[in-house]
């Protein structure tokens, strides 16, 4: 039986912001990390986004600072603009009651902007990315002399975007003396020679497995098709789940960007949402899509990533992402809280090597079928045919 907020630990005015959030009872991390966190433990965790992760970390923060005391005492280090915004938002709901001042710090937008903030002297924790975290020690504007706590987020993803050098040159001009949490999705070599060079030897390891049960409820299509057919397939696809919530994934923001304009202009409910949004037009564009407002997101990983959206019955990737740990990301945007859902990637043929390696990680054959546009709309009717109505969950409104 998993156990309650109140027996992790937890301050009344955190529990009171959990409330407000609407968080109920902690997730698997959670439950794990937060006491080991708030007791001054190091902490390595595997755990994928959308185990509720970022309060796992942010919880024992705002629970560790003292909001008086005005200096900067916890760093948090993400790998990407939007998850820097994410992040930064999650840990200000949480210390709201507290009384926490949390800034982002992060490249594409002013330095001279997040300078006059620090200059203020009122933030006690920062969340940035390591180049422009690194760029602001440089300056000499971000002074580290009184951070206790040093929180690495998807550890991997720094790592494969070749952070390394600055994270250890930002860990250099930390307090020896901190505690060190490391959250990442996956756990290659890399990552835990990191973890033995500067965490505490005593440091305690936490893994945390993907619900494999949703994805199992997902049910899971390729179709197969040439390049120059891509889009026209795609169109396709979404024609036929008109009254459906539906997340487009693409591999770029322009590629987003073109796609979203695309279906705008063939008459679909759609829009774009990426990292070079400004974070007011993000909010809109979810708001409206949390809504119904708007039916279909054209959507990055980066912006994806933490996205916490109910009801969406429908993803499509335009195109496999060029990693497995982005495809299972993406599939599990759908099917979420016991429900089924479906996933659907129009592939190229130059696709089929990564294609072969996700069936193989997921250990589940996926249906594929072989299309162009002239007998897409037949092979769509027989899968449709073979798949009985009776084994999906019904929905109001659905094409017959």
């Amino acid at each position: 039986m998993s156990k309650s907020f109140q027996e992790l630990g937890i301050s009344k005015e955190v529990l009171k912001s959990l409330e407000s959030i609407g968080y109920t009872k902690p997730t698997e991390i959670q439950e794990k990390a937060i006491p080991l966190a708030i007791s001054g433990k190091d902490i390595v965790a595997q755990a994928q986004t959308g185990t509720g992760k970022t309060a796992a970390f942010g919880i024992p923060l705002v629970e560790k600072v003292n909001p008086k005391f005005k200096r900067i005492q916890a760093l948090v280090l993400v790998p990407t603009r939007e998850l820097a915004i994410q992040v930064t938002k999650e840990v200000k709901d949480l210390g709201k009651n507290k009384r926490v001042f949390v800034l982002a710090v992060y490249g594409g937008k002013s330095i001279k902007h997040q300078i006059d903030f620090l200059k203020k002297g009122s933030d006690v924790i920062v969340v940035g990315t390591p180049g422009r975290v690194r760029d602001l020690i440089e300056r000499g504007h971000l002074g580290l002399e009184s951070v206790n706590t040093l929180v690495l987020d998807e550890a991997d993803r720094m790592l494969e975007m070749g952070f390394i050098e600055d994270i250890e040159f930002i860990m250099s001009n930390l307090p020896e003396n901190r505690q060190n949490l490391l959250f990442s999705a996956t756990m290659p070599r890399e990552i835990l020679e990191l973890a033995e060079e500067f965490l505490k030897p005593d440091y305690e390891t936490i893994k945390v497995k993907p619900d494999e049960v949703t994805v199992e409820k997902i049910r899971q299509i390729v179709y197969r098709v040439s390049p120059s057919k891509l889009y026209e397939t795609l169109k396709e696809v979404l024609s036929d789940y008109t009254s459906e919530k539906s997340i487009v994934f693409t591999q770029t923001k322009l590629e987003a960007d073109k796609v979203a304009e695309k279906l705008q202009n063939d008459g679909f409910n759609a829009s774009a949402i990426h990292g070079d949004f400004s974070q007011n037009k993000r909010e809109l564009v979810l708001k409206k899509f949390r809504t119904g407002e708007l039916k279909i997101l054209v959507a990055t990983d980066v912006a994806a990533r933490g996205l916490d959206i109910k009801g969406v019955e429908l993803v499509v990737n335009y195109k496999l992402p060029r990693d497995i740990e982005s495809y299972i990301h993406r599939v599990g945007r759908t099917g979420r809280a016991g429900r089924e859902g479906t996933a659907i990637s129009v592939i190229t043929p130059e696709q089929d090597k990564v294609f072969i390696q996700i069936q193989k990680k997921i250990n589940k054959k996926l249906e594929i079928i072989n299309s162009n546009p002239e007998n897409f709309s037949q092979e769509k009717k027989q899968e449709k045919k073979s798949y009985k109505r009776s084994d999906r969950r019904p929905t109001a409104g659905r094409r017959r």
